[in-house]
């Protein structure tokens, strides 16, 4: 019996040793929360100079958080996003625009969500994804245990549910796969939902990673937060109101009621920034939490960009500079600020840096930890080069729309967002980033021999990232027929263009998808104005059907439709009376035998 007593004791020292142990190792490891907002540019908050909007909260916390002082993203959303999820240039990962069914992240990247939750973290979503509405491209099969999203590029767009047409507020969004009707405004709904999400895992005692990518303050700008709107409605915003005496002027004439429908779902951010700090002090979980505070790409229209060139989708700076907050109490000291250019693909090796996470050795990243440079004086850091480039086309162009960055220099071809175009000779600029850091003289024509050498850099990046697996260019295909996600919706957001602007209604396109096995499908098409008759054809590959429509008939539904395991091409569009075509808004296919 006494050995038995002896046994007992030591069995349960031996157990409750090796809790606490684990217990201060996860307590030792930090929170990571990184928040991402959209289309806010580097000039709306109060700390970059912006004189008229109200931005406190954020502003206090750039007075308290390291810095990189040129930190740079791409110049639209999507590429951000899956530059910042894997360390990696997007045109390596598949996600190489916004829509058309370029905005797919492959599934064989790997997520700092999955690297994250392979090393004992709880992770979570609340917002933004734009890498993929579809199984298993979605955020809870690419590492997120939680997840709160809305679909496609943003709300009010053609990824919207039937019933949640633009609704900022009161939106219908996506909880771990299921729809849900959800009340409030989509931002407060975002970070209210994350505050009970930290509650929830710190009693776990597991450390968390939590990703807060807002929606706002993208478009559509109808429904916003009232009572900032009003306030910001009663002031002055004209351009004129900004500092023009140094960069690049603002024209003129601007449009004051969307600036002000902007900076309400800005400053109705800042409210929320002001929630989330409060939180994590009332749990005491401040001193080893690392927050990380971005933008996606510049501003949505030219605004106050600090005296900055550009605007969204422009590779100006105004167009792909942003702030990088880094607030870590435990381990960064404030103020500490490097000059040393970093970029979204740099986020993922520090976050695992400070979560002492080791990087497989399979996963070639592009970017670089931060760390050294924000928690030592003097660093070995040799210089660099980053890209910066993005473009509307299916497959990207040599030159176009991008720059290429070097601690001192920049080159740059502006062609513009919405151009295909093969350029031979491009015409490119070259700026002296560390004596005209505003882009006021173009001096190429000065310095070729410089402008050959970046090119010639460049070149070789473009290449390096083209080839980065077989077929690295190919569209993605969306999975049918799984029981992962039956049904599932077919939106404008992912199909392939045929004809016109997609996004008007008499547009037609088509889908790339991916038969998991041979089933038969129940095809609902659904029009999102009501067609004048006529009739409506589905063809799967060269297969068609057809049945006739009543004018304002809005579902039309196909039954027993088969289709054999394998690649195929869905298109669903209408051929009215009067002989006019038009494309479909949604598609809703039911593997009927799963």
């Amino acid at each position: 019996m006494y050995y038995f007593i002896i046994s007992l004791f030591l069995i349960v020292l031996t157990f409750s040793c090796t809790k606490n142990n684990t217990d201060e190792q996860n307590s030792a490891r930090p929170n990571v929360i990184l928040i991402m907002t959209d289309d806010q540019g580097y000039g709306d908050f109060g700390f970059t100079g912006n004189p008229l909007i109200k931005t406190p909260n954020m502003d206090a916390l750039a007075e308290r958080s390291a810095k990189m002082n040129n930190f740079y993203v791409s110049p639209v959303c999507a590429p951000t996003r899956a530059s910042l999820m894997t360390g990696r240039y997007n045109y390596r990962t598949g996600a190489v625009g916004t829509f058309l069914g370029r905005a797919m992240m492959d599934t064989r990247e790997t997520t700092i969500a999955e690297l994250m939750k392979s090393a004992g973290y709880t992770t979570a979503i609340f917002g933004k994804w734009h890498l993929g509405d579809h199984y298993p491209m979605r955020p809870q099969e690419q590492g997120f245990d939680e997840v709160l999203v809305h679909l496609g590029g943003g709300i009010g767009q053609e990824s919207d549910p039937p019933g949640g047409e633009g609704k900022y507020t009161n939106p219908v969004l996506f909880h771990n796969g299921k729809r849900v009707q959800e009340k409030g405004f989509c931002t407060d709904i975002y970070f209210n939902k994350a505050l009970k999400w930290i509650e929830k895992v710190q009693k776990e005692n597991k450390p968390f990673f939590l990703y807060l990518p807002t929606n706002a303050p993208h478009s559509p700008f109808k429904d916003v937060p009232e009572d900032w709107y009003r306030k910001y409605k009663a002031m002055n915003l004209n351009n004129d109101r900004f500092p023009q005496n140094v960069g690049h002027p603002l024209p003129e004439k601007c449009d004051t009621d969307r600036r002000a429908r902007i900076y309400a779902m800005i400053s109705n951010i800042d409210d929320n920034m002001g929630m989330l700090f409060h939180k994590l002090d009332s749990l005491k979980l401040t001193q080893n939490t690392l927050v990380l505070f971005l933008v996606d790409n510049g501003p949505n229209g030219r605004r106050y960009v600090a005296g900055m060139k550009g605007k969204k989708t422009e590779v100006y700076e105004g167009g792909i500079r942003s702030p990088l907050l880094l607030y870590w109490p435990r381990h960064l000291e404030s103020p500490m600020v490097s000059d040393r250019i970093s970029a979204h693909i740099d986020i993922l090796p520090t976050i695992l840096e400070a979560c002492n996470i080791a990087l497989p050795d399979t996963l070639q990243l592009d970017g670089k930890s931060l760390l050294p440079l924000l928690t030592k004086k003097n660093p070995s850091w040799p210089d660099r080069e980053l890209v910066l480039q993005a473009h509307r086309t299916d497959v990207p162009k040599l030159y176009n729309n991008f720059a290429l960055r070097t601690q001192r220099w920049k080159l740059l071809n502006p062609s513009g967002f919405i151009t295909d175009t093969v350029f031979r000779n491009p015409q490119l600029q070259l700026y002296d980033m560390r004596n005209d850091p505003l882009e006021m003289k173009n001096i190429a024509a000065e310095n070729p021999q410089i402008a050959d050498s970046l090119k010639k850099i460049y070149k070789k990046w473009f290449e390096d990232v083209s080839h980065s697996r077989p077929h690295n260019f190919a569209p993605l295909r969306i999975y049918i027929g799984t029981k992962h996600e039956n049904p599932l919706t077919l939106t404008r957001q992912d199909w392939r263009k045929i004809d016109k602007n997609p996004w008007l209604d008499e547009a037609r396109g088509y889908w790339l998808v991916k038969a998991a096995d041979e089933h038969n499908y129940d095809i609902n098409i659904r029009f999102r104005k009501q067609p004048d008759a006529g009739v409506v054809y589905l063809k799967i590959d060269d297969k068609a059907y057809k049945q006739p429509v009543s004018a304002g008939q809005k579902e039309l539904l196909f039954n027993n439709i088969s289709i054999n395991g394998g690649h195929h091409r869905i298109e669903g569009f209408v051929i009215k009376n009067n002989g006019k075509k038009a494309g479909i808004w949604q598609m809703d296919i039911l593997a009927k035998d799963i």
